[in-house]
């Protein structure tokens, strides 16, 4: 399997699978895997520095500790993906679906989550710091601990999150939807 790097030059051309070649520790920094079908795969401890992973399909992957620092991961499928402790500083998700994603413990901070759905997704602990979460969905989504200081919060979702000692400092909550006892309440 030949693994191009996104200005078009070969990374690696060594592996039968992005598997094997993550599995070896194959640098994938700023790899090129555009609409790849990366569903179900094993990707602990990865390095994705900076990848190009739009449209991928990572459904049920395991990117446990993975490296994604400044990956572009926009309308990428990550439903059931567990990232618990992964880095995804400045990533691009927008659009991305996270549903039932394991977010605890990852590294969010600068990530734009536009419009993504992160409905049922465990991000406790998670830093989101100065993350963009403009209407992002976070149904049920498990925020206990986590930190969204300067966090973009505008017309995201909330209802029935469990928001329990998250930090908001100075977060941006304009016409977010969230749920406070049994009522819920839209910020204007």
């Amino acid at each position: 399997m030949t693994i191009y790097h996104k200005n078009g030059t070969v990374l690696t051309d060594q592996y039968d699978s992005i598997e094997a070649a993550a599995a070896a520790g194959a640098n994938l920094t700023a790899a090129d895997l555009m609409a790849a079908n990366l569903a179900g795969a094993n990707l602990t401890n990865a390095t994705l520095r900076g990848a190009y992973l739009w449209g991928a399909n990572l459904r049920g992957a395991d990117l446990t500790g993975a490296n994604l620092w400044g990956a572009t991961l926009t309308n990428a499928n990550l439903t059931n993906a567990d990232l618990a402790g992964a880095n995804l500083t400045g990533a691009d998700l927008t659009g991305a679906d996270l549903m039932g994603a394991n977010l605890m413990d990852a590294n969010l901070s600068g990530a734009d989550l536009a419009a993504a759905n992160l409905v049922n997704a465990d991000l406790a602990n998670a830093n989101l710091a100065n993350a963009n979460l403009t209407n992002a969905n976070l149904a049920g989504a498990n925020l206990t601990d986590a930190t969204l200081t300067d966090a973009n919060l505008r017309g995201a979702y909330l209802r029935g999150a469990d928001l329990t000692d998250a930090d908001l400092t100075a977060a941006d909550l304009t016409n977010a939807t969230l749920t406070l006892g049994n009522r819920r309440v839209s910020l204007a």
